[in-house]
């Protein structure tokens, strides 16, 4: 009886993988090229307000190291 029940779950395990291809193989994709110029143009546009790309002011940034005591 457990083989039964074990060919039963993998029948539905099955069924729900040909499910789920027959979504992802529905979907309306975009061009590659297209999608690349997109993200070409995006970066392009807000590039100036990343600041990993153009830094963080000394005095705005909140992780600058404390300026210490140090006694001699």
């Amino acid at each position: 009886m457990s083989g039964k029940g074990c060919s039963s779950n993998n029948v539905m395990q099955a069924r729900r993988a040909v499910e789920q291809l027959r979504v992802e193989a529905g979907m309306e994709r975009i061009k590659i090229s297209i999608a690349a110029a997109q993200l070409v143009q995006y970066c392009e546009e807000h590039g100036r307000g990343d600041p990993l790309l153009t830094g963080v002011a000394t005095s705005a940034n909140p992780f600058k190291e404390k300026k210490s005591c140090v006694l001699l």
